[in-house]
């Protein structure tokens, strides 16, 4: 039989009340109260009734994560941290692609919303820095939190310092002797792209190197651009040293048309990028990269979001760590 809400209070020693208190994370429980109760429900395998839970609260006990990015990857990443938010506090959790460059997409989040009633949204980029949705939100009265927000980080969610991670990526670079580093960009429409670009070109300036315009080549964020890119710059008089990747789907495709002409990496070319997901690891040489902690920013996004829904306290901007991953696409510049 399905363990109750009964269950758990007789098995922890509690009152019901202060099982429903622990579930619903209201304040004022005692942490070993709180972990008691916890213990009681895993051990009897107790999951609250949420059609129960939403007549007595006026929730839906769900909340929505909204993508549209190229990369499978840190999508995955941040799907997998958002869940586990969405599982500690007893959350359902639906995900909704959003074509962001199409024409009605704020209405198809109207919709959404109308459907499934959700009490939060998780924003990832470059929805959380699209204008219009995020006014139709406040205009709606909807709860949300944003990943890696550029504009609004006064809000609630997770962000990182993307511009002084590159920076000190190039930092490193730059002492292993290369001066032509080329940056392969993201794609327009994402605010990583600014800062992920102003970390490069900061640098260049703090290294006393100029920068060329000619070394920096637009990407989409995607495996795709980063061959095209790489075509592009590997086929230049004076081709680059180094080649920065603004996330890892796009320096992986600079070390595979690096690897098809025969170029060895990284004694002939040193390649890098942003993110740190799987594939960086997978892939040989290894990249290095720079660790944006990806299911931790999801996991934290939904729990300040969580929060603030609760309402006993509000959610608040988290700054996420990041670190410098140094591995074997990268080594001393060839020389001349």
């Amino acid at each position: 039989m399905r363990a109750r809400i009964e269950d758990v209070a007789a098995a922890a020693g509690v009152s019901i009340k202060t099982v429903s208190r622990v579930f619903n994370r209201e304040p004022n429980v005692r942490e070993e109260t709180r972990l008691k109760v916890e213990e009681a429900a895993r051990q009897l395998k107790y999951r609250p009734n949420s059609s129960a839970r939403s007549l007595a609260g006026r929730r839906s006990y769900l909340i929505s994560l909204l993508y549209d990015n190229p990369s499978s990857n840190y999508v995955m990443e941040i799907i997998e941290g958002v869940l586990a938010a969405c599982e500690q506090a007893h959350y359902g959790l639906t995900l909704r692609p959003i074509d962001f460059g199409r024409r009605g997409h704020v209405e198809a989040v109207e919709a959404l919303i109308t459907q499934y009633r959700p009490d939060g949204l998780v924003l990832t980029p470059p929805l959380t820095d699209d204008a219009p949705l995020l006014k139709r939100l406040r205009e709606l009265g909807v709860r949300y939190s944003t990943i890696s927000a550029k504009r609004d980080t006064h809000g609630v969610g997770v962000t990182l310092d993307e511009r002084a991670a590159v920076a000190d990526m190039m930092a490193h670079v730059i002492s292993l002797g290369h001066r032509r580093i080329a940056h392969v960009t993201g794609h327009r429409s994402h605010g990583a792209r600014v800062w992920r670009l102003a970390g490069y070109l900061d640098g260049l300036r703090n290294a006393g190197i100029e920068a060329d315009p000619d070394l920096v080549v637009e990407g989409e964020f995607s495996f795709e651009s980063g061959i095209a890119a790489a075509r592009q710059l590997l086929d230049m008089d004076d081709p680059p040293t180094a080649i920065f990747g603004a996330n890892d789907d796009t320096a992986c495709g600079v070390l595979y048309e690096a690897t098809a002409r025969g170029l060895k990496v990284p004694e002939q070319l040193s390649v890098f990028g942003f993110d740190d997901t799987p594939m960086s690891r997978q892939v040989w040489p290894s990249l290095s990269t720079v660790r944006q902690p990806s299911r931790d920013m999801g996991r934290i996004a939904a729990q300040q979001l969580l929060t603030a829904i609760a309402g006993h306290e509000p959610g608040r901007m988290v700054k996420a760590p990041y670190q410098l991953q140094i591995r074997h696409s990268t080594g001393p510049a060839p020389k001349c």
